[in-house]
């Protein structure tokens, strides 16, 4: 097989694969959450609700594509692209296997950063383009959610780029061969999760979000296929996070006996179950907590993994 024809399936094949999966969760989290509260929950549309997802699209696809006569047409329509792209562009660094990734990038983890922050403008956008008070409230709360706990992320992974000497990903991986980094790297692994959460905007830190408070945040005036983008790109963006958690802290594809493909897949998917679980577990802070939290407890913690980090490995070498 050429190289090139090699690529383009492997392009092809990583897209099917993170937006069936994406899809797929939609199914999982209401299985795990009923299983975790003691509920059914999806029973009743094909075998265990397996095609409760089926259904759910076909509504999505049939339902009136509205635009509000009072937006910005434009940047409206614009808005709920800029998730998707952002995230299936993010995919293209990820190492999945040896020989199995879409772009092998000397600086894989920045070009990671800098694609979630490109993310942010889509809740800005389209909270602005909406013209209306609870999605541009929505929208300016993800937009300091998103910025602010960006910084105690990327500071969280300057411990792993030390130990490792690079922003490869591959060599990350590598470096993991006799101990994964979630040990000596324990207190970066916990910010980057806790900041995981909130860039994902996901419960408990779903502010941006909050049905009580803003009817739906940043996209309460979207429907049909705009919807199912900020609907789909939400879970692109769990199984991103994960994904990555798993590159940088879990060792990769990195394991005994079974395929290195079947090593990353099961654990990205321990880790999405885990961030259901959590949705049903904690409750949703106020605010004002959520970037005190930020600010006076996860900046420290992640600064002084960092100097603890940089003082080992320069003791060491």
């Amino acid at each position: 097989m050429s190289p090139a024809l090699e690529s383009i399936l492997i392009v092809f094949g990583v897209l099917a694969g993170v937006i069936t999966i994406a899809a797929s969760l939609i199914w999982v989290e209401r299985r795990l959450l009923a299983l975790w509260q003691d509920r059914y929950g999806p029973n009743r549309v094909g075998p265990f609700g397996l095609l409760q997802v089926v259904a759910d699209m076909v509504k999505i696809f049939f339902k009136e594509d509205w635009i509000p006569p009072f937006a910005d047409r434009a940047v409206f329509v614009l808005a709920p692209a800029l998730i998707m792209v952002t995230v299936l562009l993010s995919f293209a660094v990820i190492p999945f296997a040896p020989r199995l990734w879409v772009a092998d990038l000397n600086i894989g983890l920045l070009f990671l950063l800098g694609m979630s922050s490109l993310g942010v403008y889509s809740a800005v956008l389209a909270g602005w383009a909406s013209n209306s008070k609870y999605a541009l409230l929505g929208s300016l709360r993800a937009a300091a959610q998103m910025l602010g706990y960006e910084v105690f992320m990327g500071l969280a992974l300057l411990g792993v780029v030390v130990q490792t000497g690079s922003f490869r990903l591959i060599d990350i991986v590598e470096a993991q061969r006799r101990l994964w980094f979630c040990v000596p790297q324990f207190a970066g692994m916990v910010v980057f999760a806790v900041a995981a959460l909130a860039e994902m905007k996901r419960l408990p830190f779903d502010l941006p979000e909050a049905d009580g408070e803003l009817v739906a945040g940043f996209h309460a005036e979207y429907s049909g296929m705009k919807f199912g983008m900020f609907f789909v790109g939400e879970y692109l963006g769990v199984t991103l996070m994960s994904a990555l958690m798993v590159v940088l802290f879990f060792g990769g594809w990195l394991g005994p006996w079974l395929p290195a493909p079947v090593w990353f897949l099961l654990k990205t998917f321990t880790l999405i179950a885990l961030i259901v679980l959590v949705r049903g577990s904690l409750p949703r802070p106020r605010y004002d907590q959520l970037m005190g939290y930020g600010w006076k407890v996860m900046l420290p913690l992640a600064l002084l993994n960092l100097m603890v980090t940089g003082a080992v490995v320069l003791a060491v070498h």
